[in-house]
């Protein structure tokens, strides 16, 4: 078993790392926040992410994991070291590197063995070249470091199960012996792995990210058709499943994709292809028709109602999906600014991301508009005029049609996410507006 070092403990480093010492790897991550450090130590995950914290105090009670902020001594005799550091999107859509740089500096500064340094976070294509000639650049001692490229596939919420169980294992080298020692690291996950260049496996991540949102994107652009020229877009989808070629998966239709994932890396990738002068038309339409869908549901509802100024709203769901506290390009940040300008009275209902919502807008007064959270989500539909859902949690579906004409003031839903069936809604008697098909009035 190797000895391993984790740079960053968010989504993919601290996911990464518990994974690893699952499998019988000793782990240690690093992050410059002490206040952190302490939380993980104690068996708490600083992210909400499903089975996680159990596999976190699993490992440490178990000698396998630890945390700290002291990088010198995680880097020092680390057989390899995997970073897994954030990558925000700048104004022009590119990746900030920054944080790739300020631990391959640290990398170089601290090493005293051979080891293999693996880039997990998702970069522009080439930068892996980059980050091995800088860490040459700076290295201290008389050691032999080659880096490689390990782009990440998880999806939040089940993400650890998308790390364990993955469907195949990428990785890109530029030597035998890296190959090796990676192919040896792996190979307690007993997963399909896929050895690539350097390039190639930096390129795998963009191209595979970029086709989801391609599929989610082209599913809501014939959702707003279907509207138009009176189809349902989950008979559409469900016609279209059944052709191998295409798949059953990602033909949901709804208000767009957000997350760290799929905005971020369309960006990127199209800022890259911009930077090469080639136009990436196909990835450009999809930003472009994400952007539009995201208020799709404001649109609707500000041609049926006069105004939204007095009306008590009730907003369901404010992270960008279920099964995660992240609200990274969520719906909800598109559409609560929106209707608070409006003067609207919003009560808002999310199982795990209030508390974060609640640091973007505090509860209270905003302009014309105030907002109150509430931990059920009958409290927010009592006595409301109108009802958003943005994100499909179980306990979202849960409410029984009727519920809504049992509530509201006024039984008038707007669903983002095409929850509820259209017969069941007309039989509650809610007028009902989804995405892509007919309205129940």
């Amino acid at each position: 078993m190797y000895k391993i070092a984790v740079a960053g403990t968010g989504y993919v480093g601290l996911v990464a790392g518990v994974c690893f010492a699952e499998v019988g790897h000793e782990v240690t991550c690093v992050d410059i926040d002490e206040e952190k450090v302490k939380l993980m130590k104690s068996g708490v995950s600083p992210i909400y992410e499903a089975d996680l914290e159990e596999l976190m105090k699993k490992n440490y009670v178990a000698g396998r994991i630890d945390y700290t902020t002291d990088y010198r001594s995680a880097y020092k005799e680390a057989d390899a070291i995997f970073i897994g550091v954030g990558t925000p999107e700048q104004a022009d859509g590119s990746a900030n590197l920054s944080y790739i740089a300020k631990v391959a500096r640290q990398i170089a500064e601290s090493v005293e063995k051979d080891c293999i340094v693996v880039v997990k976070s998702t970069v522009p294509i080439g930068t892996n070249d980059k980050v091995e000639q800088y860490i040459r650049d700076f290295l201290v001692h008389d050691v032999k470091v080659e880096v490689a490229s390990n782009p990440e596939f998880l999806a939040q919420g089940t993400a650890v199960h998308d790390t364990l169980h993955a469907e195949r294992i990428v990785i890109g080298t530029e030597s035998k012996w890296a190959e090796d020692v990676l192919m040896k690291l792996y190979e307690p996950f007993h997963l399909p792995m896929v050895s690539v260049t350097r390039r190639s496996a930096e390129m795998i991540k963009y191209a595979s990210n970029d086709f989801l949102a391609l599929k989610i994107s082209y599913m809501n652009d014939i959702a707003n058709l279907c509207e138009l020229v009176g189809a349902d877009i989950e008979d559409v989808a469900k016609g279209m499943s059944y052709d191998d070629r295409i798949g059953s998966k990602f033909l949901k239709a709804g208000i767009g994709y957000g997350g760290s994932c799929f905005p971020k890396d369309t960006k990127a990738l199209e800022n890259v292809a911009r930077q090469h002068g080639y136009d990436l038309k196909t990835v450009k339409a999809a930003i472009d028709i994400n952007k539009e869908q995201k208020t799709k549901l404001y649109e609707k509802a500000s041609k049926r109602l006069m105004t939204f100024a007095g009306l008590k709203v009730a907003v369901l769901g404010l992270t960008f999906k279920p099964g995660t506290d992240d609200l990274r390009e969520a719906a909800s940040l598109e559409n609560v600014p929106l209707l608070l300008e409006q003067g609207a009275d919003i009560y808002a209902y999310d199982p795990v991301g209030a508390d974060s919502f609640a640091t973007l807008y505090p509860e209270g007064e905003h302009g014309k508009g105030r907002i109150t959270y509430v931990s059920h989500a009958e409290d927010a539909l009592k006595e409301a005029n109108v009802c958003f859902i943005f994100t499909e949690w179980e306990e979202v579906k849960q409410i029984a049609p009727k519920q809504y004409d049992t509530f509201m003031r006024t039984p008038l839903v707007y669903d983002g996410r095409n929850i509820y069936r259209l017969d069941e809604m007309k039989a509650a008697g809610v007028e009902y507006h989804s995405i892509g098909r007919a309205s129940v009035k």
